[in-house]
C-alpha cells in the first residue's frame, strides 16, 4: 500500500497496512482501534500503540455536538481525516464515508471514496450496510480502495431503525446480519465492524469469516475491539452503555485545571513573574 508522504511510519515501528489487519487475525493477535478526529489526539494515539485509528462520523456528535451521525458532511470528514493522517506515523487510518455519500449510488460512492483517498491521504474507507450498499461497495473496491464494512447497529440507520437497542436479537435479523457479513466478504472488504449485537453471533461469525472482525457493544470472541475515544477517557458522560468501559475521567480534571486557570486568571495569580519576558 502507498504510504501518504505525511505520515511515514516511524523507525521503531512499522506501518500498520490491510495485509498485516489480516495477518493479525491469522495468528490470534487481537486488533485495537479506536476513533480520532484531530491531531493533537491522534499523535497520542499512534504513539500509544493502536493498530487502527478510525476517523468516525462519530465527530458529529462528539466533536460537532448533533444528536446522530446524519449531518456530518464529505467535507467535514475529510478535514477530520487529513488531520489524523499527518498525526499517524504507523496505525492504519480508516475513515467513515458519511450518510448520504454512497447510499443507493455506486457512482457517487465513488467519487466520494476517492475524494476522501486523494485529499486526506487515509488508507480506507468505512461503509455501514450490506446487501443494500453492496454495489457502492463493490464500486468503490474496484477502484483499489479498501473498505471496511460495518453490520449490526448502523447509526447512519438510526431513523429506520428507532433506537439504539441491541440488533439481531430475532432469528430473521441474525440471519440476515450473518448473510450480509458474508456477502461483504465475498465483495471483499478487508475487514468488518460489528456493532451491538449478540455476543454468541458475533463469535460464531468471527469464527466463520477469514476477515478480522471488529467489535463494539459485540463481546470478547471477535478479532478486536474500538471504541469511541471520548467515551472511553470519560470526556462524554451522557452516554454509558454496557459495552463501553471508561478508562478515565478526563471530563473532572478538565474541568478542575479551567476553574484553577480562571481562578488565577481573576485573582492575577497567572502569569507571574516567572511566566512573563
Amino acid at each position: 500500500m502507498p504510504i501518504h508522504p505525511s505520515a511515514k511510519p516511524s523507525s521503531d515501528r512499522r506501518r500498520i497496512t490491510t495485509a498485516r489487519i489480516a495477518e493479525m487475525k491469522t495468528r490470534g493477535e487481537k486488533i485495537a482501534a479506536l476513533t480520532a478526529y484531530d491531531f493533537s489526539t491522534a499523535k497520542i494515539l499512534d504513539d500509544a500503540g493502536l493498530d487502527i485509528l478510525l476517523v468516525g462520523d462519530s465527530a458529529s456528535n462528539v466533536v460537532h455536538g448533533h444528536e446522530t451521525t446524519l449531518p456530518i458532511t464529505l467535507d467535514q470528514m475529510i478535514d477530520h481525516a487529513s488531520a489524523v493522517v499527518r498525526a499517524a506515523r504507523s496505525a492504519l487510518v480508516v475513515v467513515d464515508l458519511p450518510f448520504g455519500t454512497y447510499q443507493g449510488n455506486s457512482r457517487l460512492a465513488l467519487e466520494s471514496a476517492v475524494r476522501v483517498m486523494k485529499e486526506s491521504g487515509a488508507h480506507a474507507v468505512k461503509m455501514e450496510g450490506g446487501e443494500r450498499v453492496i454495489e457502492s461497495i463493490r464500486r468503490v473496491l474496484s477502484a483499489g480502495i479498501p473498505v471496511m464494512g460495518h453490520l449490526g447497529l448502523t447509526p447512519q440507520s438510526i431513523y429506520q431503525f428507532g433506537s439504539y437497542v441491541v440488533r439481531a436479537t430475532e432469528g430473521d435479523e441474525s440471519q440476515r446480519v450473518s448473510d450480509d457479513a458474508l456477502l461483504l466478504q465475498a465483495a471483499g472488504c478487508f475487514a468488518l465492524v460489528l456493532e451491538k449485537i449478540p455476543a454468541a453471533l458475533a463469535r460464531a461469525l468471527s469464527e466463520r469469516l477469514a476477515i478480522p472482525t471488529i467489535g463494539i457493544g459485540a463481546g470478547p470472541h471477535v478479532d478486536g475491539q474500538v471504541l469511541v475515544t471520548p467515551d472511553l477517557l470519560g470526556i462524554t458522560t451522557d452516554f454509558s452503555p454496557r459495552f463501553l468501559r471508561r478508562y478515565a475521567a478526563l471530563a473532572d480534571v478538565m474541568a478542575d485545571a479551567f476553574r484553577r486557570y480562571v481562578s488565577d486568571v481573576k485573582s492575577s495569580a497567572f502569569p507571574s513573574e516567572e511566566e512573563s519576558y
